[in-house]
């Protein structure tokens, strides 16, 4: 198929269409708005069901019902609704249930702004909600990638029973460019642990409590095991000139292009520094870092945020080389002269 021209928010749901996806709970939010738009455009084409709900909270408890339905269903955010989901979030993992959630960042804390932001990794990545979850986080960083990653966020979903976050920032989702769209998915199997409201699936039960203690850590420690599965088989990330390299760059979304232009153009000014950009953001690739810490002279994280990702970084280098980071806040974008110049200083600090 032809690269088609389009906003990123939008690849996202051409992309879980294309996936099986045929249900979409939400309630608009800028700059998230035309991904609730584009799955009431697209969802019910193909015979699939789109309902705007009257709040946050009421969208990811219906995402809960359809799932335990056995049906592929989304929903999506930004920063202050994705705060509304939370509890819901967690009794979808404690349930066990699959779910894809996209959160296109903007600023923060509160209200804030509209602008971009990367403020929401901690609240993603950690968890989030209450209890002893995880949930595996996708963060693209181009029009194309918001396709490929959502659809491959409902692969995960599925494969291991749990919600599946792709977050991105506000500029990745506004951002135009063109997209190449693969074959739709046509076969949807059964789900033997689903509630169909059939003779076959009536003994089925959805549920989260666990009233006695012991039963309670027992599920707890299933859930932790499957946290191990998902660490050692879904783990992915970028490399940008890595081979040679004694200076490393990190950045996820929108950060890690701008990092790639100015790797390049340090490149030619003589300057051995590469890209690690995450593309799991939960896997982390901290066996990469701590890899890279063993020889390299300095890593610089660069993200829109007060420093989040930055402090698993360090946890992964464990103080075998210095990590500096640079950010900025309420939806500033860094430009690739300030990164250039950052970057830069990194060989004239060790020197």
């Amino acid at each position: 198929m032809a690269k088609i021209l389009m906003k990123g928010n939008d690849a996202v749901i051409r992309g879980a269409v294309l996936s099986g996806c045929r249900m979409y709970f939400g309630y608009p939010i800028t700059p998230a708005s035309e991904i609730a738009e584009a799955a009431a455009n697209y969802i019910p084409k193909v015979g699939g069901t789109f309902l705007q709900a009257e709040s946050e909270v009421a969208a990811i408890n219906m995402v809960y019902g359809a799932a335990s339905g056995g049906m592929r269903v989304m929903t999506a955010s930004s920063s202050p609704g994705i705060s509304l989901k939370q509890e819901g979030v967690s009794y979808a993992a404690g349930a066990e249930l699959p779910c894809v959630i996209v959160d296109i960042m903007r600023g923060g804390p509160g209200l804030g702004n509209i602008a971009p932001e990367q403020g929401d990794y901690n609240q993603i990545v950690k968890g989030g909600g209450h209890g002893n979850y995880k949930c595996p986080v996708l963060a693209p960083n181009s029009g194309q990638e918001m396709c490929d990653l959502t659809r491959m966020a409902f692969d995960i979903a599925e494969k291991y029973r749990t919600p599946v976050y792709v977050l991105a920032d506000g500029y990745t989702g506004q951002m135009m460019e063109p997209v190449e769209f693969g074959e739709p998915l046509t076969k949807f199997p059964r789900q033997d642990w689903a509630v169909y409201g059939d003779a076959v699936s009536k003994h089925n039960l959805i549920s989260s409590i666990y009233l006695d203690p012991e039963e309670l850590e027992e599920h707890n420690l299933k859930l932790q095991k499957k946290y191990q599965e998902i660490e050692k088989n879904e783990l992915r990330y970028e490399e940008f000139m890595l081979d040679d390299t004694d200076y490393v760059v990190m950045g996820f979304g929108i950060v890690s292009r701008i990092l790639k232009t100015v790797v390049e153009k340090l490149r030619e000014d003589g300057m051995k520094i590469g890209l690690l950009r995450p593309i799991t953001l939960f896997p982390f690739p901290k066996g990469k870092i701590a890899d890279l810490s063993e020889r390299v002279k300095k890593f610089l994280v660069v993200e829109m945020n007060n420093g989040q990702m930055v402090d698993d970084v360090r946890l992964a280098v464990m103080g075998k080389c210095p990590v500096e980071f640079y950010g900025r806040m309420g939806g500033v974008v860094p430009s690739m002269t300030e990164l250039y110049e950052k970057a830069k200083q990194l060989a004239d600090s060790t020197n």
